[in-house]
């Protein structure tokens, strides 16, 4: 029975993985998005490449030290384009080059085979464990709560940096605090979804809600439902075909946003 996947602990594990994900990706994608982040995002998750492999060389965790890669090249690469030296896009470049540099040396160098290695590279999300979704849950709510108190300054800063200055708002707190999120986010989900997968999720569900929404809260909040949707029915999939679950998702989110695209332009020029 198909009904019988929703008993295994692994499954229901990778349920309640996916819905943080979607909590998630969905609030700070749009941020991603208005602010035009993405490749900056794209920087800070390959760049923690280098984090994992020094992780799995010296024997530490390689969570903790990609979390250290992801900050350090999110705050360096706005350094160097603030502060007028390199272009950004030139600096983004340099930290993504250098993260999958080290990540590659260290790991070549680590003693013995590192077998958990391909599930930070392409995700598994049905490894992830009970101490893994508190750790997540923990950090949805410190997101959740700050979006919600803090969230007139961060549209305004992810809208309108120039006009928030003049209101006043805090504009580099803001932006600072919201690179730390990202970074935080883009740690925790890799080993869900995969170095190499993660930027989709983080901006394909607020392609999708932004087919229908114009405002930022109502394109995070239908971001969220998307991505949750998807998640949920590319585990489902991959669970029928026997699949890697982060593929599957993401291509759920594809074809789910083309559809939804091509419907609506099949609609309008009728």
């Amino acid at each position: 029975m198909m009904l019988d996947i929703f008993e295994y602990m692994f499954f229901q594990n990778a349920l309640i993985g996916s819905l943080l994900v979607s909590i998630c990706c969905g609030i700070l994608g749009t941020y991603i998005v208005t602010r035009r982040l993405v490749f900056i995002s794209g920087g800070i998750t390959h760049a923690s490449f280098g984090g994992l492999g020094l992780g799995f060389y010296a024997g530490w965790n390689p969570i903790l030290t990609a979390l250290f890669f992801a900050i350090g090249s999110a705050f360096g690469v706005q350094y160097l384009s603030k502060n007028g030296k390199v272009r950004e896009d030139s600096a983004i470049g340099v930290f993504w080059a250098l993260g999958m540099a080290i990540g590659i040396i260290f790991i070549f160098m680590s003693p013995g085979f590192t077998p958990s290695l391909t599930e930070y590279l392409f995700g598994n999300i049905l490894t992830i464990n009970r101490t893994d979704l508190w750790i997540f849950l923990a950090f949805t709510c410190v997101l959740v709560i700050f979006f919600c108190i803090y969230n007139r300054a961060i549209i305004f800063t992810a809208f309108d940096p120039e006009f928030a200055k003049v209101l006043k708002i805090p504009v580099k707190l803001i932006d600072g605090i919201m690179l730390c999120f990202i970074a935080v986010s883009i740690v925790l989900t890799i080993r869900l979804i995969g170095i190499v997968l993660l930027m989709s999720v983080i901006t394909l569900p607020q392609m999708i809600a932004g087919i229908f929404y114009n405002d930022f809260r109502k394109i995070a909040l239908g971001a969220v439902f998307a991505s949750a949707f998807c998640c949920v029915s590319g585990l489902i999939i991959s669970y029928i075909l026997n699949v890697p679950a982060g593929a599957c998702i993401v291509f759920v989110l594809v074809i789910v946003y083309s559809l939804i695209s091509l419907s609506k332009k099949l609609i309008c020029n009728n």
